[in-house]
């Protein structure tokens, strides 16, 4: 695609949290170091929370990346899961061989008898579950029992939640206030700052193998915060597209206008203070724009 026109060896902003493109801007820095304190400090739960967008999953990859020797991680990506399942799911993780029709003692047990294992083995052993917000509450209760399991030293199993804003609000139910008060570290993961995204932009195509000065113009990066919000999820979307854009013009800088245009071929960009783009009928033609960049 557009890669060897801008002297890149990869696309720069893909949507798939790859941990090698992970910025380390002040907020996602502090999040990753409250983390990091969190579980080498043997807290049972551990909450991050942020909008639909803002990096969780690509922090909670370089959480577990970053936690090194000593641990054992267990990743649920999608643990919209009854209780019974959501056991499964982390006996799997922990590479417990389970008979087929297991039943819920043997199966709480074996879990209680690796996790021993593990940690008489000096292991530590955390549990990231991902959308967190969409557990139900009775596996939420699940949880919060299987933190009961300890030595007189520590907790035997670490639970993070990673969710969105309305994890918050189903921590606040009465049927589950025993596990709101045992997340003792929490943090909010908010959106990139304008100054953070100009060094955003840069770090990522500078991972990606740019070594020129600057690819995107200031007055791009300024249309690129205004559209995005500073949400990185968004941000890539419209980057991604605006270089496709330069490139179907044989442009080798970004302006202002590829990141306009991108934004009205994109849901949830911020693209009101276009009107006359927008009511002049333009954005079939950005559209068309983007489409024959793909295929040029």
């Amino acid at each position: 695609m557009y890669a060897p026109h801008f002297g890149l060896r990869e696309l720069p902003f893909g949507i798939t949290p790859d941990t090698s493109f992970f910025f380390g801007s002040p907020r996602s820095q502090e999040a990753l170091n409250t983390l990091l304190v969190a579980a080498r400090s043997g807290e049972g739960f551990i909450k991050i929370t942020g909008e639909v967008g803002t990096g969780k999953t690509l922090l909670c990859r370089k959480f577990m990346a970053t936690l090194g020797e000593g641990f054992v991680t267990a990743y649920i990506p999608n643990p919209y899961l009854e209780p019974r399942t959501l056991m499964l799911a982390l006996a799997d993780e922990l590479e417990i061989v389970l008979e087929r029709d297991v039943d819920q003692h043997q199966l709480l047990k074996a879990i209680n008898l690796r996790l021993l294992e593990l940690a008489g083995q000096g292991l530590q052993t955390v549990l990231c579950l991902d959308e967190a917000q969409a557990i139900p509450v009775e596996s939420l209760e699940a949880l919060r029992l299987l933190t009961n399991l300890e030595t007189e030293k520590r907790k035997l199993l670490q639970i993070v939640l990673f969710g969105q804003p309305e994890l918050n609000r189903k921590l606040e139910l009465q049927q589950i206030r025993q596990l709101a008060q045992r997340i003792t570290f929490h943090y909010h993961l908010g959106p990139l700052s304008r100054d953070d995204l100009d060094y955003y932009v840069a770090h990522r195509l500078r991972v990606a193998g740019f070594t020129g000065a600057r690819l995107f113009s200031r007055a791009a990066i300024r249309r690129l915060y205004k559209a995005s919000g500073g949400v990185p999820r968004l941000v890539n979307i419209l980057a991604h597209k605006s270089l496709m854009l330069a490139y179907g013009q044989g442009k080798q800088l970004v302006g202002a206008g590829h990141v306009g245009t991108a934004a009205l071929d994109t849901v949830g960009a911020r693209r009101s203070y276009w009107p006359s783009l927008a009511a002049g009928g333009l954005l079939a033609g950005a559209v068309a724009g983007i489409a024959w960049a793909f295929v040029r």
